[in-house]
């Protein structure tokens, strides 16, 4: 499977995804580490790629949905975007209720 085609079913696939350096629990860099804090604040599950080691989504998921940095986030297949977008959204209470929407659709 193409690079490309592994990232369209990881987005398709999970309700929510966020690509990341590192992981919720040990992020590698400040913007992962916030926007990764964001989505557990809603209290809805989500997955996470850490994109340090899959060098093949380092270097290629910037053409995917062309946003040039990390870390992504994906809400019901589609992108969201990075750590400043995606704290707007919590802050005004929007995050939440777009991760449960999603979950509720994929359950």
């Amino acid at each position: 499977m193409d690079v490309l085609e592994r990232i369209g079913e990881q987005v398709k696939t999970n309700p929510v995804v966020i690509y990341m350096k590192g992981t919720p629990q040990f992020p590698q860099c400040g913007f992962s580490m916030r926007a990764s804090a964001a989505l557990q604040e809603c209290g809805v599950p989500f997955a996470y790629v850490n994109v340090l080691q899959d060098p093949e989504i380092f270097e290629n998921l910037p053409r995917y949905a062309d946003w040039p940095t990390f870390p992504q986030i994906y809400i019901d297949g589609e992108l969201v975007g990075g750590c400043d977008i995606t704290l707007e959204l919590h802050a005004g209470g929007q995050l939440k209720s777009m991760m449960e929407e999603a979950a509720a659709k994929h359950a």
